[in-house]
This record gives C-alpha cells, sequence and structure tokens, in this order.
C-alpha cells in the first residue's frame, strides 16, 4: 500500500454531539495514522452554520459524521455535502427511518431530546466541575465533599478514572503521592471507604513516564522515569495505604472502564452498608 492519506473528521450535531463523537473516536482507533484529529460542532440548528461547516470542510481532506434530526435542516447540509464533494454520513438517518418503518410511530424530529436539562443532566454538569475544580490535589477542602477520593502516584490514570466517574454524576477529587510531599491533613480526616488507592505495576510506569517524557520534549535525563525512582513512590504509596486501611486498586491490566467499574461497586457496596 502507498502513503496514508490524511484525514479530519468533523462530528456535526444539533445537540451536543456525544453520540457521533464516540462513533468518531472509536474509528480513529482504527486509523491512528491517517486521522489527524477530530472536530466537533455542538448545537448547529440553522443553515448558515451549516454552510461555514462546509466551507471549512470543503478545504480539507474530510469526513463529516452528523446527528442532525431536523428534516429540513438535515435535507440542506446533505445536499450541500454532496454538491462540494464532501463524504459526509447521517448516523441516525438509517435507525429511525428503520424504526419508523417497523413501529408505524413518526419520529418527534425534536433537536437534542436526550439532552432536556433534568436534574440528572445538572447533577452530571456540577460532577465534571468538581471533578475539575479538585483535580490534581488543587484544593484538599474538596476531600470532604467529594463522593470519592482517588490516590495513587503519578501515571495511575487518576484524573481519567475522576472524568470518567464524573460523567456517572460522582464527585471526585484526586491526589497525587510524592514522597517529598506529606499529604493533605483533609486526607486523613474522612473515612477511609471514600478514598481509593490506585497502584501500577513499575515497569509498565517507567515505559508509561518515558513516553510522557519524550512528549514533553525532555531529552536529558529525569528522575521521574527511572526504575529507582518509581518504586520508591510506590513502596511510599502502599505506605500511605496501609496508614489510611483504604481498598487498592493495579490498574496495570484494566483498561479505564473496567476500573470505574470496580471503584461504582467498591462505592455502592459502602453506600448500602451504611445505610
Amino acid at each position: 500500500m502507498g502513503t496514508a492519506k490524511k484525514v479530519e473528521i468533523f462530528v456535526v450535531s444539533d445537540s451536543i454531539g456525544e453520540t457521533a463523537e464516540l462513533v468518531a473516536q472509536a474509528a480513529k482507533i482504527q486509523f491512528a495514522d491517517a486521522v489527524t484529529g477530530i472536530q466537533k460542532f455542538s448545537f448547529v440548528l440553522d443553515k448558515s452554520q451549516m454552510d461555514e461547516i462546509i466551507s471549512l470542510a470543503k478545504d480539507i481532506d474530510c469526513l463529516i459524521l452528523y446527528t442532525l434530526v431536523m428534516s429540513e435542516e438535515k435535507q440542506y447540509f446533505k445536499q450541500q455535502a454532496q454538491e462540494n464533494n464532501i463524504k459526509a454520513i447521517d448516523l441516525l438517518g438509517p435507525i429511525i427511518t428503520t424504526l419508523e418503518s417497523l413501529t408505524g410511530v413518526s419520529p418527534k424530529r425534536e433537536a437534542g431530546l436526550n439532552r432536556r436539562l433534568t436534574s440528572h443532566y445538572f447533577d452530571k454538569i456540577e460532577s465534571i466541575e468538581f471533578a475539575v475544580k479538585y483535580d490534581d490535589g488543587k484544593d484538599p477542602r474538596g476531600f470532604k465533599k467529594a463522593d470519592v477520593v482517588l490516590i495513587g502516584v503519578s501515571r495511575t490514570s487518576k484524573t481519567p478514572l475522576s472524568l470518567y466517574l464524573a460523567n456517572r454524576s460522582l464527585k471526585v477529587a484526586n491526589l497525587p503521592l510524592v514522597p517529598e510531599v506529606k499529604p493533605a491533613e483533609e486526607l486523613f480526616e474522612i473515612p477511609s471507604r471514600k478514598i481509593i488507592g490506585l497502584t501500577n505495576s513499575p515497569e509498565l510506569l517507567n515505559n508509561i513516564r518515558k513516553e510522557r517524557l519524550k512528549d514533553m520534549g525532555v531529552t536529558k535525563y529525569s528522575s521521574y522515569a527511572d526504575l529507582d525512582r518509581i518504586l520508591e513512590e510506590l513502596d511510599y504509596a502502599d505506605k500511605i495505604f496501609q496508614k489510611l486501611k483504604c481498598p487498592v486498586i493495579d490498574v496495570s491490566q484494566r483498561a479505564i472502564e473496567e476500573t470505574a467499574s470496580i471503584i461504582m461497586s467498591i462505592i455502592a457496596k459502602n453506600n448500602k452498608q451504611q445505610s
């Protein structure tokens, strides 16, 4: 095969665009070297917005994934893409058409129905804001407000897990454990059942940190990726875990989703015992 052609994916939605973005991310994984990036255009509700997107897309090699439900606007967008020779895929159209045929019921054709501003939606947004505010030990006062506090050495997936759990409406704070820095007193003032320790294998941490340094453009020696230093950090973290008597999860062989599922199970079990 010849040199891979570079393509960008545009995600276009009349709502937030989470559905199309997830599909785009899944596809990008399969073509990591060929897909240069994903641009998301949310709340695209009128033709002028669509014209701007088409204008951007026609000047580059681009694939558009769209979830538009308003009939007139969707047809207009589809037509503009065709006229400008832009590849565009209607993600919801075939599903809606098939369901309409099977059920005999006409679709509502209302944008953003899955994003009605319910209390659950507001809880989720609040949890995401909480995770950002209390990420990386920025403000230890958040520990007492959190549903769960994640602790561990650097590169044990604390931040990705915090945001993943926030999308499940859980308020999550996290704290990096560093031998030279004494953990905030607030950590020892909350119940151990609210704390989850995260650990990783020394070898994997070594590789992850080396790649991180490369991404940062660091070419000189750094203790951050030194194996002896990593072993020292892990030993220190173990002592903190033991002192707190908190559950510990090894993330080395687990995807974010699996680790998050274990954490949610622990929280549910603790809540049940408390009720």
